[in-house]
């Protein structure tokens, strides 16, 4: 159970120092207990508390991390059913398979794949993060040899694959520093895979047949001092594998179920030969609740919907994506190229970026900060409104880059107009398109009177 804000003010030194950046102990713990702060903001705290209260706080679902370096994989950790609550913490890393039966002309073509789809959006790339080498032939020469070659040709994390102790100890053996997720521990090969993951530090994933067999794999492992574990109920239907995937959340979440309180792996691949169906269940397992989704292969027209889907529900509903606020030369503009302003909202920014571009008319934009807000919200927020933005462009350093003062203010804020114009004397603003769609010909009528 969550320690509430009193019970964690408890612990805490209460000397309402303001080191830990609020003004008193009650509010850091008020903090803490929503989640809004990290104890390790309080350099005061004794370290008796500081255990209870890194146990206390401790997610019921584990987080597991897979591999090493900036490529580093975060699954698990979550603490609500549904986004609406607060917010999901840990997207589902995306994994290629690449099996050692594969011809080399396959493999390499699987590794580059890999290395080329991915994608820009609002300011983001978005990109798989796993591959999951599988030891078909059951040959340990031949897997170490795979799985060193997906070493040396890929920046992502590594999944081994195979139920023989000694050939994952093969693959192993090439790739430890990666920190690979080793699948998997079963019934028959528990002690023998555990003993391995634990030498080398490895996350380990455990395969059951059905969630009593995982509910009962994962204690032992944890008693052995293994506790970075990832589950496969090992259902292989649809409804089964969805049904599964609810029961160990919510048992972790509300029933506070240990054993059950781990990240998940699924595998669309095995539910299904249709490629695009595959694609349909891995859409299914992204919003519940896989922690980990290997793909039978990739390609860019199911990859990509997969990867927007994973950053509109991994996007926390509170902190909406913003971009930095400043000054964007776009086709670079000269002294008498034209200044638009909008907000920082990353959507906004992208698409108004996006239309100034494909207009050929170099321009400056002017990106301000309103907390992530779009035109209208901000401006009904009173975040973008004549008397926020005249200081903001009197700061911003604009008018060292133009000769003339004209202002290109969205359409939807003309109201902003006069009292704009009030606060910054000398300034002409005009009202632009209520559209982005409308700011091509908009800026080329500009073009075409040389200023407008």
């Amino acid at each position: 159970m969550p320690l509430t804000g009193i019970a964690i003010f408890k612990l805490l030194p209460k000397t309402n120092c303001g080191d830990c950046g609020v003004p008193t102990c009650l509010a850091f713990a008020m903090s803490l207990a929503a989640g809004k702060a990290a104890l390790s903001a309080c350099p005061h705290v004794s370290e008796e508390s500081k255990v209870q209260l890194q146990e206390a706080s401790a997610p019921p679902i584990r987080v597991v991390t897979i591999g090493a370096g900036e490529r580093t994989l975060k699954v698990g950790g979550e603490t609500v059913m549904f986004r609406h609550e607060k917010r999901f913490e840990n997207p589902p890393g995306l994994a290629l398979l690449i099996k050692d039966t594969m011809e080399e002309a396959e493999v390499n073509a699987r590794l580059e794949k890999f290395k080329q789809l991915q994608y820009e959006r609002v300011g983001l790339t978005l990109r798989p993060e796993l591959i999951a080498v599988k030891a078909e032939s059951g040959n340990a020469g031949k897997f170490e040899a795979l799985v060193n070659k997906v070493k040396q040709n890929s920046d992502g994390g590594i999944i081994l694959m195979s139920d023989n102790p000694d050939v994952l100890a093969a693959g192993v053996k090439v790739c430890a520093d990666k920190k690979p997720l080793l699948y998997a521990a079963s019934q028959d090969n528990l002690d023998s895979v555990a003993s391995l993951a634990k030498k080398n530090s490895c996350p380990l994933a455990v395969k059951a047949s059905s969630l009593e067999e995982a509910a009962d794999l994962t204690p032992r492992l944890t008693a052995a001092g293994i506790n970075d574990i990832v589950i496969d109920s090992g259902s292989r239907t649809v409804r089964q594998a969805f049904q599964d995937q609810v029961i160990i959340r919510n048992a972790a979440l509300s029933k506070k179920f240990r054993p059950l309180g781990f990240p998940t792996i699924v595998f669309p691949g095995e539910m299904t030969d249709d490629p695009m169906k595959e694609a349909v269940i891995a859409a299914m397992f992204v919003a519940k609740y896989a922690g980990i989704i290997v793909l039978s292969d990739f390609q860019g027209e199911s990859l990509f919907p997969l990867l927007v889907e994973r950053l509109n529900i991994y996007t926390d509903p509170q902190r909406p994506l913003a971009t930095t606020q400043g000054i964007y030369e776009i086709g670079g503009p000269d002294e008498n190229s034209p200044v638009l302003i909008t907000t920082n909202f990353s959507l906004t920014y992208f698409i108004v970026s996006g239309e100034i571009e494909s207009s050929k008319v170099p321009s400056y934009l002017l990106i301000m900060d309103t907390e992530g807000l779009s035109v209208m919200t901000a401006w009904a927020a009173g975040k973008f409104v004549a008397d926020a933005i005249a200081p903001f462009v009197k700061k911003s350093g604009i008018e060292a880059k133009i000769k003339h003062r004209k202002l290109i203010i969205p359409g939807y804020v003309a109201v902003e107009s006069g009292g704009l114009e009030e606060e910054l004397a000398g300034w002409e603003v005009l009202i632009g398109p209520r559209e982005a769609a409308h700011i091509p010909a908009y800026l080329k009528t500009w073009k075409s009177q040389g200023e407008r």
